[in-house]
């Protein structure tokens, strides 16, 4: 069996719900303490031992290739004055083992579309989609999960959370039995019902491991709502002719993509942070009386 080591970022999106994306800054170059998000999603494919990152960016947005081009000059200022721990720190960016390839979507037509861009670099090898403005929290990161599920059953791979059903509009759910200790063998997956046509309390997070086959059944779907394609329309066809297992990871998700859920991200990131955490406990603790007026 072939191993995963290749992951696809799709970059190219319109922006968070509560921020747009800019040209110069998308999305995922937002910081939570002193790393974008990119970087957060970028160090959790390279401890699942990833070593081939393939970015699917839109037009004008050259941020996260900056991001993580060889700075020489930073490296060279760096070295000369003897900053040995920032020099480190700015090499930590991209391992050397680590490639970065991009290509170009043209249009953001969905998130299907966007894997489908990917096709060419992926060929005929197992991949793993990641989604940055998820960031998941786990004492074993969540990718290297999944992949140890995918290694171990041969299928493809969609990482789930519970979730109240009152909030299901705004996710895929999926449908099927339990298979395991925390594995439900899918048997369909509906892109953001209603609560009362919700087939489960199982929302799908933005962590997936896919077989190539799922490239076939992006090509042969139907554009949807404003000539998109979407991944959840893929996977539900793809269910038609191989197993796909869902698979409830252990860590913590924190939505950036929301107000709240960046400002968590940030607040417990800053906690666990060994230059500022003592400071800004300290900070926390003497806003309570006000936060709770």
């Amino acid at each position: 069996m072939l191993k995963v080591t290749k992951a696809v970022f799709p970059v190219a999106g319109l922006g968070t719900r509560f921020l747009p994306a800019t040209k110069a800054s998308p999305k995922e170059m937002l910081p939570v303490v002193d790393k974008p998000l990119i970087q957060y999603a970028v160090e959790e494919a390279v401890a699942a031992g990833i070593t081939e990152m393939i970015f699917v960016t839109g037009r004008s947005k050259r941020a996260i290739e900056d991001h993580f081009d060889k700075s020489y000059e930073i490296e060279t200022e760096l070295e000369a004055r003897g900053k040995e721990k920032l020099l480190d720190l700015v090499r930590s960016i991209k391992p050397r083992n680590v490639d970065c390839f991009y290509v170009r979507q043209p249009e953001a037509l969905g998130l299907g579309h966007a894997v489908l861009c990917a096709e060419k670099l992926i060929g005929d090898h197992p991949f793993a989609v990641i989604l940055a403005d998820d960031l998941l929290d786990g004492d074993q990161p969540v990718m290297k999960q999944l992949i140890e599920v995918f290694n171990h059953y041969h299928s493809s791979v969609i990482g789930v959370e519970e979730i109240p059903l009152s909030e299901s509009k705004s996710y895929g759910v999926v449908a099927g039995r339990e298979w395991g200790e925390s594995i439900v063998k899918m048997s369909a997956i509906i892109e953001k019902p209603s609560p009362e046509f919700a087939p489960s309390n199982l929302g799908v997070v933005g962590r997936y491991v896919l077989k190539p086959r799922i490239f076939k059944h992006l090509r042969e779907l139907t554009p949807g709502a404003a000539g998109e394609l979407q991944l959840t329309d893929g996977i539900q066809s793809l269910l038609s002719e191989e197993q796909v297992l869902a698979y409830r990871y252990a860590g913590t998700r924190y939505d950036c993509g929301s107000k709240l859920g960046y400002l968590k991200a940030t607040i417990e990131f800053a906690l666990r942070h060994p230059e500022v955490r003592e400071d800004f406990a300290q900070y926390l603790v003497g806003r309570m009386p006000l936060a709770i007026e």
